[in-house]
């Protein structure tokens, strides 16, 4: 049986009391401070793959380099238009009365958005590899890089995802 007094010291909310649609929805939006830890490495990633462009190097890569340069750039775009999307649709509906579809949403951006991330993380990890060592090694590498990526972010969370709730914690949206 779970201690309700160390759960509310921890701030987390009485696991006896039930929430109402709207304070789960509170709770839910903790999910925009997620976001901001992985904002930082995308917006770090992107700026590191727009000045590879402009470097003395970039000039001698060949065409696949170039291209796995190119989608890696545009993964990026993207997962920072997924990962900082939240926040402006949250500016937006601020104080209309739809924060629950709010939460929906912006967890479905987010999710989408860490797949992007992964995918130009793994594109990243390739173009840097294919120069430093060489294609083969580097297409392995970035093999086992996917591999780490959804084991970590998505095989471990399954059993989590199926576990029967304790009730400190509301079922999901």
């Amino acid at each position: 049986m779970t201690d309700t007094r160390d759960a509310s010291r921890a701030g987390r909310p009485n696991p006896r009391v039930d929430e109402s649609p709207e304070q789960r929805a509170d709770r839910n939006n903790e999910l925009l401070q997620e976001l901001r830890v992985s904002q930082t490495g995308v917006q770090v990633l992107f700026g590191f793959l727009l000045s590879l462009s402009f470097t003395e190097r970039f000039a001698r890569i060949d065409a696949t380099q170039r291209w796995i340069y190119v989608a890696t750039l545009l993964l990026a775009t993207a997962t920072t238009a997924l990962l900082v999307a939240p926040v402006a649709v949250h500016r937006m509906v601020f104080h209309r009365g739809v924060k629950s579809q709010l939460v929906k949403l912006t967890h479905r951006l987010a999710s989408v958005g860490l797949v992007a991330l992964a995918l130009t993380l793994i594109g990243a990890v390739l173009l840097v590899l294919d120069i430093a060592i060489g294609r083969g090694p580097a297409i392995v590498i970035s093999a086992v890089a996917a591999v780490m990526f959804a084991v970590l972010w998505y095989v471990l969370p399954l059993p989590l995802r199926r576990a029967k709730p304790t009730g400190d914690v509301p079922p999901p949206l």
